[in-house]
């Protein structure tokens, strides 16, 4: 059963040795970041399980030891999923962020990570976050997934006049728990704004169906014109 979830945003600019110079801007992400880790640690899971977004070669279970490494994007820097022995798995980037801001919480109890794909319908994501949820008695989840990439001019995506309302409804279901409004965002809307934590957000409401919790938002801002989002459920 889920007892806690905590929402983070993927950004490898997350990790300061990737930022370099800029890793100021995203101090207040990091906070509240490391603030919602904290609301996992106090419900003492039987198990975390780490959710993110994922292309075709990183998607499926990745074991607790797995590496990942932000040589891609020029930084020769290595992090585990969790504590003990390195595995051979290679973990996709966001869950490797999440791995990085593990390693920084000094998380010590078993986790596992689960790439998801983009393109996965809700009522697939759904199922998958029910049967992650199964998993243990008390099962915890670190979801990690950034909002529309359509903020600015100079975003990603480019500007999008729907993309600040799509965020503003994430937040606000996030903040709120709200399992019935993260299971009804429309999937080709976060296609089309590159919303990639849709489909982490929906394996969330799939897990957190009848558990009951409250939530709490903790960050939403669109620095780099990507919307990042932090929230806690217990």
């Amino acid at each position: 059963m889920l007892v806690a979830a905590a929402v983070c945003p993927c950004p490898p600019l997350l990790v300061p040795a990737v930022a370099a110079g800029a890793a100021h801007e995203l101090d207040g992400a990091r906070a509240a970041c490391a603030d919602a880790l904290g609301v996992l640690a106090a419900a003492r899971p039987d198990r975390l399980i780490v959710v993110g977004p994922a292309e075709q070669s990183g998607r499926g279970p990745h074991a607790q030891g797995s590496v990942g490494t932000f040589e891609g994007f020029g930084v020769d820097l290595s992090v585990r999923l969790g504590a003990g022995e390195a595995t051979d798995g290679v973990l996709p980037p966001s869950l490797a962020v999440a791995a990085w801001l593990l390693e920084r919480a000094q998380w010590a109890g078993p986790v596992e990570g689960l790439g998801v794909g983009e393109p996965l319908a809700p009522e697939r994501c759904f199922e998958a976050g029910a049967a992650l949820a199964g998993q243990a008695e008390r099962v915890a989840l670190l979801v990690m997934g950034d909002g529309s990439a359509c903020r600015t001019l100079k975003a990603p995506g480019y500007l999008d006049e729907r993309a600040e309302g799509f965020d503003a409804e994430a937040a606000r279901a996030l903040g709120a728990a709200d399992v019935a409004a993260l299971k009804a965002i429309d999937a080709e809307l976060a296609y089309e704004l590159k919303a990639a934590g849709r489909a982490p957000w929906q394996v969330l409401a799939g897990a957190a169906e009848g558990a009951g919790l409250g939530g709490q938002l903790l960050y939403e801002d669109a620095p780099y014109g990507v919307g990042y989002l932090v929230a806690a459920w217990s």
